[in-house]
C-alpha cells in the first residue's frame, strides 16, 4: 500500500503543477465524455483518498471507476499535451482502483 500511496502521491503534485489543458475548452466532449467537469472529479476522488492515507468508501470508488471509463473513452480522442494531461489522471485512478482489486476476494 505504501507502494500505492507514494506513487498516486508523486503524480497527483506532478498533475496539480501541470497546467490546464485550455484546448478542451473548445471540445470539451471528445468521444462524447465531458472532459473539463472530469478532471475536477477524479482530482476530488485522489485528494480524499490520499488525505485518507490510502482509504476509501464504496462510494469514492465507485466515483473512480465511473471516470475510469470515461477517462477510457476520452483520451484517444486527445492530442499530446492534453492526452498526457488526463492520461495522469487515469494512472492516478487506476493505480487507487489497483488496491480494491487487490483485496477483492476471489
Amino acid at each position: 500500500m505504501d507502494e500505492r500511496l507514494h506513487a498516486v502521491a508523486e503524480l497527483y503534485d506532478e498533475w496539480r503543477q501541470a497546467a490546464f489543458p485550455r484546448r478542451v475548452i473548445l471540445d470539451d466532449e471528445p468521444n462524447g465524455v465531458e472532459v473539463v467537469g472530469l478532471y475536477s472529479r477524479v482530482a476530488g476522488c485522489v485528494h480524499t483518498w490520499l488525505a485518507g492515507e490510502g482509504r476509501a468508501d464504496d462510494r469514492l470508488l465507485a466515483t473512480l471507476a465511473e471516470c475510469e471509463q470515461q477517462l477510457n473513452r476520452a483520451i484517444p480522442a486527445l492530442d499530446g499535451y492534453e492526452a498526457s494531461y488526463y492520461q495522469r489522471l487515469l494512472d492516478m485512478t487506476v493505480l487507487i482502483l489497483a488496491g480494491r482489486r487487490d483485496t477483492q476476494p476471489e
